[in-house]
């Protein structure tokens, strides 16, 4: 039984699927702040199998520890946590107690059960300001925001506990930027609120939600000089997951990137979803953001050695025909 915290968030939602079509039985915990229930009503409407649902917060370990137990789980794949950059900014004590604080109580729990297989949910934010490209795991890590200071943080509690304790089995996994959503158009990504992210904006300008897109910085160094950026399909990310939980059979702990190896700009990106929606999107290229970089994409072999083969399949296209498939069946994301 796998415990995945976090799993009905957009990443989470997606896992889910993958696990259970790969045969795995899973509990998700979740306190709903930041997701919907209803994913994991589409989930269970996708995979014609049951599973149980906790409602809890990541940062109360009586019931991480219940939950462990009354469902005799082996193994966690770590999604809870808050994850908007300009929100870490605005509001860093959430991010801390959230993402760290959540992420210790976990921990203790699992210690307390025996559970000491763990996947978790980081992110590319933790290399920050690119020293070279494509990104390697060696890559010097420097966050520049609360969010991914968080996430290293973690990572680094990770590393400390298998150094204390050889018999943990730890599955880091560096995320780039996952868009897409599953082929059927039931569940896709629903942020709260105005996205922070492009593709969600973009999906939402093609539906009618919202009336432009704001290009920020159309002078860097790139092919068209708006920035470029490593997007994966979330499916492809899900199923990275499913990989890593056969790796982490294994001792140690490991830290790998999830992404494509190849970047694209915010312009192709935009012409891409033009093409998969048959609709314009309008945009104004605005003055670049702080903390912007030009160019962030991932080196995928050591992924690829770590995970048994994995690598992503799917092509900017097919992501932006499977997040228009959701969108437009869903205008509203879950709401409607």
């Amino acid at each position: 039984m796998i415990l995945v915290t976090g799993g009905a968030g957009y990443i989470g939602s997606h896992t889910c699927v993958e696990l259970l079509n790969a045969g795995h039985e899973i509990v998700v915990l979740d306190n709903f702040a930041n997701s919907s229930r209803t994913s994991l009503e589409r989930v269970r409407q996708i995979c014609r199998k049951p599973f149980a649902v906790v409602e809890g917060d990541i940062r109360d370990q009586a019931v991480l520890e219940k939950t462990l137990k009354d469902f005799g789980c082996t193994a966690v794949i770590h999604f809870a946590g808050l994850k908007a950059v300009l929100d870490s900014v605005k509001s860093p004590l959430d991010y801390y107690d959230n993402n760290i604080i959540g992420t210790h109580r976990l921990l203790r729990a699992m210690r307390t059960r025996g559970v000491k297989r763990i996947i978790f949910s980081s992110s590319a934010t933790v290399y920050g300001d690119p020293k070279f490209l494509p990104y390697t795991e060696d890559h010097p890590l420097n966050p520049v925001n609360p969010y991914g200071r968080t996430k290293l943080v973690v990572e680094e509690m990770l590393r400390d506990l298998v150094a204390s304790d050889s018999t943990w089995s730890v599955g880091i996994l560096r995320y780039f930027n996952p868009i897409g959503a599953h082929e059927s158009g039931l569940i896709g990504e629903d942020p709260k609120g105005v996205p922070n992210n492009l593709l969600p904006f973009v999906a939402q300008v093609a539906v009618g939600r919202r009336d432009r897109l704001n290009v920020w910085g159309s002078d860097y160094d790139t092919p068209d000089g708006t920035g470029v950026r490593d997007y994966i399909h979330v499916v492809d990310l899900a199923q990275g997951h499913v990989a890593a939980l056969k790796t982490i059979d294994q001792a140690g702990c490991f830290a790998v990137n999830l992404g494509t190896g190849r970047g694209n700009s915010v312009l192709e990106v935009v012409k891409a979803f033009e093409q998969a929606s048959g609709k314009s999107i309008p945009y104004e290229l605005r003055p670049r953001r702080s903390g912007d970089v030009a160019s962030c994409y991932a080196a995928t072999d050591r992924a690829a050695k770590y995970l048994g083969g994995w690598r992503a399949a799917r092509d900017i296209e097919t992501m932006c025909r499977d997040h228009w498939r959701w969108q437009s069946q869903n205008p509203k994301g879950y709401d409607g």
